[in-house]
């Protein structure tokens, strides 16, 4: 058995050597995708034009606008003394934010300062009183910490995704299932074939886009590499159950293509990556749960950001695992009996 599986593993390489586009694609196409979406994602926003319209003309509003013509972030452009102005500059496009300071501004911000002495503090009693803020896990709040991750692992699965999708939607496209299936070979040595190519491209591309991640972008591995590894090797077996099942299914490389599309961009939805799933209707949370992808990206972004081992992540890693045996036991059996 081993030897005809070892003889179907050549054959894939060997087809795969002659379409060479199909591993360059999976293995650097995540790659540009995930260099050029981080590298959009984590610019710092700057040069926003602002219009300021400052009624009050004190010392107090006039700090204020030094104080934001002094941040990167916004480029002043004018200040008016009209709504209508602000009003019309916004429906334009001239503008993408408008700071109006009311008369009695500064006589407000004083009248604030004196709430101390009413509520019966001192200044020496608040004295030691240093109110700070503290960011965890992400200190300089870079942009790229969050959306890097996420972006990693969503490419990973749509990788695996389209390449088991089409080991057996390219057979049948190109009229060589048939010769396939009347060899010497069972069902699960055809399928195990077929899965081993597209696990050793799938684990490469982690690896590649996992040291893009930490040596372009400088998002930390605080937790187990190792752990890491194991866990996104087994994340593959979930999503290549997911792909050859589309594939079995699709009667073209094309109609492949376009599911693999639908159901990734399904799982985009549900991952928290677009929205937070937190924020979702209570049925649409609960149906979340059963989407790999969504725990996949728990556990990555705790194992390189947390610094999180098996002690904090076990019921993601324990939902992914039911999920996983699952699909895969589905996968197997489905795949099986559209082959016989």
């Amino acid at each position: 058995m081993f030897r005809r599986i070892w003889a179907l593993t050549v054959k894939e390489f060997i087809h795969l050597k002659n379409d060479w586009w199909l591993p360059v694609f999976m293995l650097f196409g995540g790659v540009l995708e995930l260099l050029l979406v981080g590298w959009a994602t984590s610019r710092p926003i700057t040069n926003l034009p602002l219009i300021v319209s400052d009624f009050d003309q004190s010392a107090s509003s006039r700090s204020l606008i030094r104080a934001l013509e002094n941040t990167d972030t916004f480029a002043l452009e004018k200040s008016v003394f009209s709504r209508d102005e602000i009003e019309n500059a916004l429906v334009h496009g001239e503008i993408t934010m408008a700071v109006i300071i009311p008369d009695g501004f500064e006589a407000e911000l004083k009248t604030s300062y004196g709430i101390i002495d009413r509520i019966g503090f001192s200044a020496e009693q608040l004295a030691g009183f240093d109110p700070s803020l503290r960011v965890w896990f992400n200190q300089n709040l870079s942009e790229a910490f969050y959306t890097v991750p996420a972006e990693l692992g969503l490419m990973l699965e749509f990788t695996v995704l389209l390449f088991a999708a089409l080991a057996f939607s390219r057979e049948r496209e190109l009229g060589t299932l048939e010769q396939l299936l009347v060899m010497p070979f069972s069902s699960l040595e055809i399928i195990v074939g077929k899965s081993i190519p597209v696990i050793i491209i799938g684990f490469v591309d982690f690896i590649l886009m996992l040291s893009m991640t930490h040596f372009v972008f400088g998002v930390p591995i605080r937790g187990s590499l190792v752990l890491l590894l194991v866990l996104a090797f087994g994340y593959l077996f979930v999503e290549l159950g997911k792909g050859m099942v589309i594939s079995v299914v699709s009667r073209t490389q094309h109609q492949a293509f376009l599911l693999v599309m639908l159901i990734g961009m399904g799982d985009f939805m549900f991952t928290g990556y677009a929205a937070p799933v937190e924020s979702m209707p209570q049925v649409v949370q609960w149906f979340a749960n059963f989407v790999p992808a969504q725990h996949w990206l728990f556990i990555l972004r705790g194992i390189l950001l947390k610094g999180s081992g098996l002690d904090v992540i076990w019921p993601n890693l324990l939902m992914l695992a039911g999920l996983g045996v699952v699909i895969i036991a589905f996968s197997l059996r489905y795949v099986r009996r559209a082959l016989n």
